[in-house]
Parts: C-alpha cells; sequence; structure tokens
C-alpha cells in the first residue's frame, strides 16, 4: 500500500468522488424516477413500459459490474472511472434527443454501464489511498447523493412543470454538460494507489485465491444479500415514491422539495454515518440503518399523507446513506487489500440483481394493483427481513477475520 506521504491530498479527492457519484449514481440511475412522470406523460408510455426502462438501466448496471471490477483490478480504478463517465454522458445527450422507445432503451442501458463502469472503481479507489478512515471517505462520497438529490428534487420538478410535452429533455440536455464537466475534473484530479497499478504483481490476482477470499467468504455473501436488497428496495424508492406522492394529491413542487429536503440529510449523513460504522462497527452500523430506514419506508404504507411522506424522505435521508456506506465499507472488512476492488465488485452484483428485479416487477404490481401502497407494502416486508441479515453479518465479520489472515500469509 502507499506510504501517507505519497498519498494525494483528502478534500480534492473526495470532493472529486462526490462529483462523480452525483453523475453516476443520482444523475444517472436516481433521478430517472423524478424525471419519469413528465417523460411517460409526453412519451405516452404506460408505468410498465416505463419501469422496462429503468430495468434497462439496471440490466446494463448488472452486466457490466463484475467485468468493471476486474478491469479495475487489471488496469487501474481511474480508466474505468473515465470510461464510466464517457458511457453516462453519452446516455444523457441521447435521451435528451430521441424518442424511439429502442433507442431509448438503448441510451438507459448506457446509463447502467456508466454506473457499473465508474461508481465501484470509484469507491475502491477512494477506500485504497485512505485505508484508516475508509468508511469515513466512502460515506463523504456518498454524500454526493445526498447533494445530486438536493438538487434534482429542486430542478428536475420546475423544468419539468412547463407547458410542453418535452421539458424533460431539457433535464437529459443538463445531466450531459454536468457529466462532461466532472469528466474533466476527473482526468484532472483522480489517479491510482500503486497497488492499483497496470504493471504492479497485485493486477495479477490468482483466480483460487480470489475464490476463497472473496467468491466463497460467507461475510462478503451476507453483506452481498444485504445489499441486494437495498438495491431492489431503493431504486423502487427513488423510481416510484415520487409518483406515489404525487397520487396521493401532494403537489409535484411540494413532492419535489420533500425529495431535496431527502438529499440535504443525506449529503451531511453519509460523513455522519461512516464515522459511525468506523466506531461502533460495520455490522452494528447496518442494523440501525436497516432499522430506521424499514421504519421510513413502512409509514406511508400505513398514512399517506402529507406529514408522513415528510417523516418518510427525512428518515431515509437520514439512514439510507447509512446502508451504502456500512455495506461498501463491510465489504472488504475481511479480505485481502489486494482483493478489495473485486469485493466491492461482488457484493455490487447482488445490488445490481435487486436493481434490476425491483423495477421488472414494480411496474406490473403497480398495474395490477392500481397504486403504490402494495408495492411498497412488498418491499417494507422484504427490509424487515434483512434486518436479521445485517445482525448475522455480526457473526460472518468474527468468522471471516481469520480466513483472511491465513490468505494473506499463503500469498505472501
Amino acid at each position: 500500500m502507499s506510504s501517507p506521504s505519497s498519498r494525494p491530498p483528502l478534500v480534492p479527492m473526495v470532493a472529486t468522488g462526490m462529483l462523480c457519484t452525483i453523475v453516476l449514481v443520482v444523475f444517472a440511475r436516481l433521478a430517472y424516477g423524478l424525471v419519469l412522470p413528465a417523460m411517460r406523460e409526453g412519451l405516452g408510455l404506460s408505468y410498465a413500459a416505463a419501469a422496462n426502462l429503468g430495468t434497462v438501466t439496471a440490466l446494463g448496471y448488472l452486466i457490466l459490474v463484475m467485468v468493471a471490477g476486474a478491469f479495475a483490478a487489471r488496469w487501474g480504478a481511474r480508466l474505468a472511472i473515465i470510461i464510466g463517465l464517457c458511457l453516462a454522458t453519452t446516455g444523457f445527450v441521447g435521451l435528451s434527443l430521441v424518442s424511439d422507445y429502442v433507442a431509448l432503451m438503448v441510451m438507459m442501458t448506457l446509463l447502467g454501464f456508466g454506473t457499473a463502469f465508474g461508481y465501484t472503481p470509484l469507491i475502491s479507489l477512494l477506500g485504497s489511498w485512505f485505508p484508516n478512515r475508509r468508511g469515513a471517505v466512502i460515506g463523504f462520497a456518498n454524500g454526493g447523493v445526498g447533494l445530486g438529490m438536493l438538487i434534482a428534487g429542486a430542478l428536475v420538478p420546475y423544468l419539468t412543470s412547463g407547458q410542453t410535452p418535452y421539458d424533460w429533455r431539457t433535464v437529459w440536455a443538463l445531466f450531459a454538460c454536468a457529466g462532461a464537466l466532472v469528466l474533466v475534473v476527473a482526468i484532472m484530479m483522480l489517479r491510482n494507489p500503486p497497488v492499483h497499478n497496470a504493471t504492479s504483481d497485485s493486477a495479477q490476482i490468482p483466480l483460487p485465491l480470489v475464490r476463497a477470499g472473496v467468491y466463497k467468504n460467507p461475510h462478503v455473501i451476507t453483506v452481498g444479500l444485504v445489499y441486494g436488497v437495498v438495491g431492489a428496495t431503493y431504486i423502487v424508492q427513488s423510481l416510484f415514491m415520487f409518483s406515489y406522492t404525487l397520487d396521493s394529491g401532494i403537489p409535484a413542487l411540494t413532492a419535489g422539495r420533500l425529495a431535496s429536503m431527502m438529499g440535504l440529510l443525506a449529503i451531511f449523513a453519509g460523513p455522519a454515518w461512516g464515522w459511525i460504522s468506523d466506531h461502533i462497527g460495520r455490522s452494528n452500523s447496518l442494523v440501525l440503518s436497516m432499522g430506521f430506514s424499514f421504519l421510513g419506508q413502512v409509514l406511508p404504507v400505513i398514512w399517506p399523507t402529507l406529514p408522513v411522506f415528510v417523516a418518510h424522505y427525512v428518515i431515509l435521508g437520514l439512514c439510507m446513506s447509512g446502508l451504502f456506506t456500512s455495506v461498501l465499507a463491510a465489504s472488504t472488512e475481511t479480505v485481502h487489500p489486494r482483493h478489495a476492488a473485486v469485493a466491492v465488485s461482488f457484493v455490487t452484483l447482488f445490488f445490481a440483481t435487486g436493481q434490476l428485479l425491483g423495477p421488472a416487477l414494480a411496474g406490473p404490481m403497480i398495474e395490477w394493483t392500481g397504486g403504490f401502497r402494495t408495492l411498497f407494502a412488498c418491499t417494507s416486508l422484504l427490509m424487515l427481513g434483512s434486518i436479521f441479515l445485517c445482525w448475522h453479518t455480526r457473526k460472518s465479520a468474527r468468522g471471516g477475520a481469520p480466513a483472511t489472515a491465513n490468505l494473506a500469509q499463503k500469498e505472501s
């Protein structure tokens, strides 16, 4: 690993990570839920057809997430992040121009490709540069999710509340401009830690050791299952909670402000949960954040009123970033540092699967039931069950540490 004197300054690296997260996670994935009502109306799509666009994005993410991890291990995370930003920006440009449904699906798939190639290597890059502050660094980078949702929640409803049916194209065009600017910043600011250099011996990781240290690691698998639940529930919340709020009689600008408030809270909650996970342990922070997130998810199912929607967005704004931060930090807790990028990619495979299944099942469920309450009741039950998995990571973390030590001896 790198010596402290060779590390880049913390603040510029984390700030660049936040900007990349805004483009790769918020604009490329989560903001679609805010654009969806205007886009669906402008193109005359059903909920199922609109959900399919979210599904192909998740499919693109799923297809390339493991490829991205292997690519980053071989060629460096910096190049992977740059490629991811290029793919996402291309998708934004295409969405601002095309109307054909097949072409829209292609562009949405590019957004998934971009997130897969950019976000996972970004997390492993930051964690590798600052291993002793991994939770806090990842938490600050994931604060970009909150900042991005704050921006998108304020901007998208305002831009799509005009008189023309194609105002949503302006949103994608602005996202494309942001993607291009962040691409320039990433090229200038990011650099690989020595362990990720393509010429390093660590670029060639023996497959049997990867299988033993990552793919067969009980702790990593359990964390991956938790991340799969997070992927399914969070993408459904991002895609359809805004529509559920509108369907419950809340004005669009008010609903947008609630999404912005959630983003504002997440800016500070991400670093806070990183600090919490560094001090009380990843598993304990997972239990806490999942428990509170379940509470926030189930409340609108019981009482779909404005005060309850406010409570929903406040609770999730404070807690959802804790899930992302704790999961990503926990995924590398019991693996050798040389396998960190592979471990992050492996658990993200579960996350991507959840994000693929979530929209695919949510759209037809909304059509069949004629509303959103059944959908969010199901996601709430899923989160309730995952609290047990979070608790189980306490045992698997204790059991995984010795295996990691033995693995390190084999590799040395």
